[in-house]
């Protein structure tokens, strides 16, 4: 973001600075032929807002440029106005599956090039599609703009010559290993499959998924994928978006050079908006693989941009948002539900307002009764209204997400580009405010008698497999069969293409501008005389300040037996101090605007704070009650204490969990950390509230505490705002004694049974390296980046796009202060378990026998050297570099010591590493999946098996 100076406007301003200008009338006449200002946003006065210029080519694309040199970086957004919304019965998931397509190469863009160029580039990059968009991103060093624009222009108007039946059968595999892995084999993934298919008639374009149905994707073929294209991704019905360090009048140039010869696609129309409407109450039920139940009810409400939206929004944040809404005091703090909530979930064509409840894996799983303690909730709500001092802290808490959301050029990129798409206007942010502003206890109380009092409802009941007797009642609904038109092949004549012409060779990949230059932000350090230590660095282009305590009170301070101790101390800290109630705490800090969380990590356990700069002096009065004097009460213990065995439950449901506890029991064996940081349900059933005051005495002390702080503050006003912490003395928290950790030594197979898995989780596992930062562990990872360490490895494409075995593999180092692991991972078709097995192994074994190639040694070189540009630009990237040179005691300059190394590091030292560190032998196998049938196949891999229970 552009820094404040008195001689111009910054890009987001609250003071100062001048004029607002719009225009509609083509710009003079040093624009590209054919390219033609609509209009232009500065920043104004007072206001929050995103400056931008939007121009319109000749073929119909929309080009909004938002220039911002705080960084050498740029962010580019390609968004088509197309989504599942488009996709007609029978071809769901069209709009998701060509997400997909768009990234396996172009007509001058070979076969998976385009992850491999932006990717040696030192960007990162992805794809989204949802109801009613898709759209493409990158963010990359600023001189790769060029390269940026050639590509998506590539795709865009050349991409269907590359498209092949092969190509579309691996992707189809892709899909539908995505779909097994987000949907089938997750549990509660199906909830919004179930509720859609009861909300909407069968037909509307909302009453199936993003994902689409695996029916529909294996009766199609290659050539209604392309017909989709050429229905819909012309650049009539695109928005291409780019901020960041940009040159305009040259940016404009290079748009209009290769977009500019594409040709406009078929009209699209806005389709028409189409809330839902429901003729009685549903109750549907759906068995999982669960072990506490969920009731979720959705009514239909208006769609997005309607004038009722922020006063509903507003009664989802008072029923359901945070420690002082209705459910919260009703469900949670009473203990009569692990979870309950309320949001509207809002898209273009129609919007749905829901709330929720989720009871216990005990007895208080019947949800007869949790139904009815929602209804009882919103008829209290009714009988007593909106209340105006909750509106103002919810106003608060919008105005502050609105400057938070600017801090990164990817935010305000997205932000543009998406209100441009639906509403033909990029900078919504104070339009939407003032529609927050505007709501009124009266506005909302009357959106609740228009949508909700005594309006039909879906209502949902998911319950475990067998279980039906939870449910809040008998369904009444059950999804009819689908009825599907008769399918209709597309031959290849009935395709038209459209052929762009131009005066210059495409087929060459333009050259990079100069080399980017980011900068280490300059620090500046405290000593406190109660023995803590500041490392600091001024961010100034929001008026923003991150904070971050770290106490010495980690996981790896409890005693055996006591897992979980450190978090539930944590949780504890939430729960109001000796002066103020949980309830008056969120409220003062809602109406800052700010933000304070405590999580335990492994050493140390962190109290952040995130404030306007304005409002951090009553910010930190709230965190210095909450760390010095919280309240510790029994009833706040017996509901924290509640929440944290639930979610242990609900975590430990999870495949990747799964087998995340496996490899810690394989790998460290006795130790601490073979246990999950969360706790075990016996360990976490075993705390008392005196263990945690006994926790906290202990181990919430300034002594060895490390604070980060990011900001819009100098170091002096820095150290005149922690005036109570400099006075803050006491005793230094105990030590812990090191463990030593013993290698495995004869491979394995560790089985872990999760009957009627769809997919199974496996890994390969082998003890790794403490962490370091420019040593083994470091140089290692690089060895790595080959075989599985971005989505071009050897093993993602071997997995993934070569056998479609899964949604993606990959293999990293883990490392803490004192032992680290080795995994290579990945989710695959339950049917393909050994046979990924097997490849694994062998790409493992190939690549420590054989190394990398030279090609692949100059890769790696690029695109690992090339990343720094992206590694500076938010307060929060900031105070994770920050953070890591504080616990492990790194140089300041240690990012310029590894660039180095990753220029002058021989091929031979990072072989000898991969013979090292990648031979299969030395590795254990593990397998999440169905016992039963997996059992007899691993066989044929002639290891042991042992069937492994994990500790819960």
């Amino acid at each position: 973001m552009k820094k404040f100076m008195l001689s111009a406007c910054s890009l987001f301003v609250l003071v100062g600075c001048a004029s607002v200008k719009s225009v509609s009338v083509p710009f003079f006449s040093s624009l590209p032929e054919g390219v033609t200002l609509v209009e232009e946003s500065e920043a104004q006065s007072g206001k929050v807002k995103i400056p931008y210029e939007k121009y319109r080519l000749a073929n119909g694309l929309t080009v909004i440029l938002s220039p911002d040199h705080s960084d050498p970086l740029v962010h580019v957004d390609v968004t088509y106005h197309v989504g599942s919304a488009r996709e007609e019965v029978g071809k769901s998931g069209f709009a998701h599956f060509f997400e997909h397509m768009m990234f396996q190469g172009s007509e001058n863009v070979g076969d998976q090039q385009h992850f491999k160029i932006i990717t040696e580039a030192g960007g990162s990059l992805n794809g989204t599609t949802n109801r009613d968009r898709t759209n493409y991103f990158e963010t990359v060093p600023a001189n790769q703009l060029e390269k940026m624009l050639w590509l998506e222009s590539d795709r865009m108007g050349f991409l269907l010559d590359a498209v092949s039946q092969r190509k579309f059968e691996i992707q189809r595999d892709t899909v539908k290993n995505e779909r097994a892995q987000r949907y089938d084999n997750r549990p509660y993934g199906l909830i919004w499959e179930r509720m859609a298919e009861a909300m909407y008639p069968e037909g509307h374009p909302y009453s199936w998924q993003t994902i689409g149905y695996v029916e529909d994707l294996d009766r199609v073929d290659v050539n209604d994928l392309k017909a989709f294209f050429l229905r819909w991704y012309g650049p009539n019905n695109a928005v291409i978006t780019i901020g960041g360090d940009i040159d305009t009048e040259q940016t404009l140039q290079w748009v209009n050079k290769y977009f500019g010869s594409i040709p406009r696609g078929p009209e699209v129309e806005n389709a028409p908006k189409q809330p839902a409407t429901l003729a009685e109450n549903r109750f549907i039920t759906l068995e999982d693989r669960i072990r506490q139940p969920m009731v979720m009810i959705g009514w239909p409400t208006t769609y997005n941009g309607e004038e009722h939206q922020a006063s509903l929004d507003a009664l989802a944040s008072l029923l359901g948002s945070g420690n002082n809404s209705l459910l919260y005091q009703n469900l949670i703090k009473t203990q009569k539900a692990v979870d309950a909530g309320a949001f509207q979930d809002c898209a273009e064509l129609s919007c749905t307002f829901y709330v929720y409840a989720m009871g216990d894996s005990g007895e208080k799983g019947d949800l007869s009764k949790l139904y009815q303690e929602l209804m009882q909730t919103l008829a209290q709500f009714e009988q007593k209204g909106a209340d105006q001092s909750r509106l103002e802290q919810i106003t608060g808490k919008a105005e502050a997400d609105a400057v938070f959301a600017l801090q990164s050029v990817s935010g305000k990129v997205s932000q543009l580009a998406a209100n441009e798409t639906f509403f033909g206007q990029p900078d919504r942010i104070e339009y939407q405010l003032d529609q927050l502003r505007a709501v009124t206890p009266e506005s909302v109380n009357q959106a609740y008698q228009d949508f909700i009092a005594g309006k039909n409802k879906v209502t949902l009941s998911v319950v475990p497999k067998g279980r039906t007797d939870l449910a809040v009642q008998k369904a009444n609904f059950v999804t009819p069969a689908r009825t599907l038109p008769e399918y209709q092949k597309i031959s290849d004549d009935q395709l038209v293409y459209r052929k762009a012409q131009d005066d210059f060779d495409r087929s060459v990949m333009p050259p990079v501008g100069e080399p980017v230059k980011a900068q280490m932000p300059e620090l500046y350090k405290l000593h406190f005389d109660n023995g803590s230590e500041l490392l600091g660095a001024v961010s100034d282009e929001t008026p923003t300040v991150l904070m971050q305590f770290k106490f010495p009170a980690g996981s790896r301070f409890e005693a055996k037996g006591q897992e979980g101790l450190a978090k539930l101390t944590a949780a504890m800290l939430h729960e109001g101090t000796s002066k103020r109630s949980a309830e008056q705490i969120q409220a003062e800090l809602d109406k800052l605007g700010s933000t304070i969380s405590v999580s335990a990590e492994r050493y140390t356990t962190n109290v952040t704070l995130s404030a306007l700069e304005k409002n951090l002096p009553a910010t930190l009065q709230i965190l210095q009650e909450m760390v010095q004097s919280p309240a510790f009460k029994e009833e706040d213990f017996a509901r924290a204490q509640k929440q944290m065995i639930e979610g242990a439950v609900y975590q430990q449901q999870q495949p990747s969990w799964m087998a995340s506890q496996a490899t810690r029991q394989v790998m460290f064996g006795d130790t601490l950390f073979a246990r999950s940081s969360d706790g075990t349900l016996a360990s976490l059933q075993a705390l008392t509230l005196d263990d945690v005051k006994a926790f906290y005495q202990s181990h919430y002390t300034p002594q060895s505490a490390q604070i980060v702080v990011v900001g819009d503050l100098s170091k002096r006003d820095v150290s005149k705002q922690l005036a109570f912490w400099k006075a803050w003395k006491d005793d230094a928290a105990p030590l812990y004694r090191p463990q030593v950790v013993k290698a495995q030594t004869e491979p394995k197979i560790y089985l872990v049974d999760k009957p009627g898995a769809p997919q199974s989780v496996i890994r390969m596992v082998r003890l790794g390296l403490p962490y370091d930062a420019t040593g083994e562990m470091f140089l290692a990872q690089l060895a790595n980046f080959n075989l599985a360490g971005n989505f071009n490895s050897r093993l993602n494409q071997n997995l993934r796009e070569d056998k479609g075995y899964t949604y993606g593999a990959q293999g990293y180092f883990s490392g803490n202060l004192e032992t680290g692991v080795v995994v290579f991972d990945a989710q695959v078709r339950a049917d393909a378990t050994v046979a990924a097995l097997m490849e694994m192994e062998n790409e493992l074994s190939e690549f420590s026998l054989s190394g990398m190639s030279d090609e692949e040694l100059a890769f790696m070189r690029q695109a690992v050297g090339q990343q720094d540009a992206l590694k500076y630009e938010t307060p929060g990237q900031k105070a994770g570099l920050i953070g890591n040179i504080l616990a492990y005691s790194l140089d300041e300059d240690y990012l310029q010591q590894r660039n180095a190394l990753v220029e002058q590091v021989s091929k031979q030292t990072l072989n000898e590493l991969s013979a090292k560190w990648f031979d299969p032998s030395q590795y254990q196998m593990i397998v999440v999946g169905d016992a039963k049938t997996l059992r007899p196949q691993l066989e044929k891999l002639n290891k042991e098996i042992e069937e492994l229970e994990i500790i819960r």
